[in-house]
């Protein structure tokens, strides 16, 4: 598997029986590829669609939230999006997992805007962030080598404090009272060099193996 794959199938590990889970564009959108068909995990797109299937070569009318082509499972529903952001907003998404250019120690994360670059906006993050029960950040470890999990963020938030877990293609991380957790590592890496590849303080106490490899 590639980084991008690592990171999406880890995270389908961590979807229950029943959840409702929003996935943003990036790698988020590769989650649902993931998840087993018996497994029922109901994932919803912002743009309108309760139901939403995995990605497809196919042609059709069907896009996720980043404009991909993707699927509807049998007993799925086209909404408008007054309706899909009352999900979001109402607190009834169980799981959102979004993509960020940075995320720091303490759960806050940056995700919509790097200064003086073409913005594309912030899409519904922030409401995704404050409004989900559970927010789970899919994202590369590094960026050209640089740290993406920081001390402190950086760029400007989409959130402060609300980022939950952090699952990278080096590792996994919770995000809890005390500090930022290191609780699993892709074999391919040693504890030493996930710790050299992040800013933050990491608290490591029983890390694992990364579930899926």
């Amino acid at each position: 598997m590639n980084d991008k794959e690592i990171i999406a199938s880890r995270i389908a590990l961590e979807l229950n029986v029943g959840d409702l889970v929003n996935l943003g564009i990036g790698i988020p959108t590769l989650v649902a590829d993931y998840v087993p068909e018996d497994k029922h995990v109901i994932f919803q797109a912002e743009n309108g669609i309760i139901g939403l299937g995995p990605l497809t070569d196919e042609e059709t009318n069907i896009v996720n939230a980043g404009g991909m082509k993707a699927t509807i499972k049998q007993g799925g529903a086209f909404i408008d999006t007054l309706t899909s952001f009352t999900f979001i907003r109402g607190g009834h998404i169980d799981v959102t997992v979004l993509g960020a250019l940075e995320v720091d120690q303490e759960g806050s994360l940056a995700s919509w805007i790097i200064p003086g670059k073409k913005v594309p906006g912030m899409g519904g993050a922030m409401d995704l962030v404050t409004g989900a029960k559970r927010v789970i950040i899919a994202m590369k470890h590094t960026n050209k080598g640089e740290s993406k999990i920081l001390k402190k963020c950086n760029l400007p938030l989409t959130a402060s404090h609300q980022a939950d877990l952090i699952v990278t293609d080096m590792a996994v991380m919770s995000v809890e009272q005390d500090g930022l957790h290191l609780l699993e590592v892709n074999p391919a890496y040693t504890i030493e060099e996930v710790i050299n590849a992040t800013e933050a303080d990491l608290i490591v106490k029983d890390v694992k193996p990364m579930k899926g490899l």
